[in-house]
């Protein structure tokens, strides 16, 4: 069961009007209180004499006390109780019980079971001197307490803790269906959201196939009007958008990156009209190496728009692939122009905390991948200087290769 408080599924108007009835019935007065002796409905029917009591700061003090006392041990023997409160007169007290778990209790008394004696009386004068009270005000009060029979006080108190149980269960069966009716409008929600989402992956499915067969469709007619470099550009693109269309959390092999990292410098230099020369030189034995899709495009992109469009003439951008103790580096170096100390430190920092502000946003994405995938020690070192260019290493793990992950998409 939900862990309700007596204050969430208490219809506490319903029950003050079945209390302030109660009394009326039975000439007790009552009150609901919580498991921490809280009350939560005013005293109903209290007599003159309790409420002359608790007008004094030390009379309302023990009065919950002793409210207090009894409500705990009701819910300790789990029935109603009948003990004397710190005035001598008889209270009852009966825990608020469903489905085996305690709320609350409802207090009622303030009676006499026998008349009072010379002894009791003589108690009273003591009392109303400790609380500061005129002595035959408070006599007159203490001798006003009615008295009713034991068998009618267990009556009373069994007929109102009957109602006060039901309309707790009834409040927690209005709770619980509630609650029902959020979750089904939750999981409608949802399903409904599941639905849109669904429709949105079809249509980034579709959208970017339909370009993809548009541009071969444009390269084929390139080729029959002689457009050759028409044609070797658009096939590229269409080369581009297939590969952008895996997986992201993919692995590929870097012979499949450097493939499509070759159909983007293709573009890039009839872009700038041959004005950029690139090198790519990456080992056989290195091109099974295994490494997250699109891994090596930011940095390369990164380098041409920070780095060498920032240049003149004179572009340069090479790739290179080597071991180094078991791992793998690769290098995509360029010779533009490079950042200065604090640009560097602010990318660096980026790249290790996410946090900062850089234009080459890519870097710490790529950065943040790696090290998910294979561990903090590899990733990115970014070493630059002003007017010499920039050097990105990446650092993968050698033993990571295709040919020694099952199912792997080489």
């Amino acid at each position: 069961m939900t862990d309700y408080k007596l204050t969430d599924v208490i219809d506490s108007e319903k029950l003050i009007m079945i209390l302030n009835k109660f009394t009326e019935a039975t000439d007790l007065a009552a009150i609901l209180c919580d498991l921490t002796g809280k009350n939560i409905t005013g005293p109903s029917n209290f007599t003159r004499h309790c409420n002359i009591v608790r007008s004094t700061e030390l009379g309302k003090i023990k009065c919950y006390e002793s409210d207090a006392k009894h409500g705990i041990t009701s819910v300790e023997e789990g029935m109603p109780i009948m003990l004397p409160c710190h005035c001598g007169l008889i209270d009852l007290a009966a825990p608020i019980v469903v489905e085996g778990r305690c709320f609350g209790y409802v207090l009622c008394g303030q009676v006499f079971l026998t008349p009072p004696k010379n002894k009791d009386i003589e108690n009273a004068k003591i009392r109303a001197k400790q609380f500061g009270l005129d002595v035959d005000e408070y006599v007159q009060s203490f001798l006003e307490v009615k008295v009713l029979t034991k068998d009618r006080l267990i009556a009373a108190v069994e007929m109102v803790n009957i109602f006060s149980n039901y309309l707790v269960e009834l409040g927690l069966n209005r709770l619980m269906q509630q609650r029902l009716m959020e979750e089904e409008q939750r999981r409608l929600k949802l399903e409904n959201l599941l639905r849109v989402a669904e429709l949105k992956a079809l249509q980034a499915q579709l959208n970017p196939h339909f370009l993809f067969n548009t541009l071969n469709t444009a390269a084929r007619f390139s080729y029959l009007e002689n457009a050759h470099k028409t044609g070797d550009i658009i096939y590229s693109l269409a080369n581009l958008l297939r590969f952008s269309l895996r997986n992201p959390q993919q692995f590929v092999t870097l012979d499949e990156e450097i493939t499509y990292i070759k159909h983007y410098l293709y573009i890039q230099k009839i872009r700038y009209q041959e004005q950029l020369e690139t090198a790519i030189d990456i080992p056989e034995d290195l091109k099974t190496i295994l490494l997250p899709v699109m891994t090596l495009q930011p940095l390369v992109e990164n380098a041409i728009i920070h780095g060498l469009e920032q240049k003149e003439d004179n572009w340069k951008l090479s790739i290179k692939a080597f071991t180094k103790e078991n791992v793998v580096i690769i290098e995509i170096s360029d010779n533009g122009v490079g950042m200065d100390s604090n640009a560097l430190k602010e990318l660096n920092n980026f790249a290790k905390t996410g946090k900062g502000h850089t234009t080459g946003i890519g870097i710490p994405n790529v950065d943040i991948r790696l090290k998910q995938y294979f561990g903090v020690e590899y990733g990115l070192e970014i070493a630059s200087k002003p007017g010499f260019g920039t050097n990105v290493m990446i650092k993968v793990p050698k033993t990571y290769q295709a040919k020694d992950v099952a199912g792997s998409e080489a």
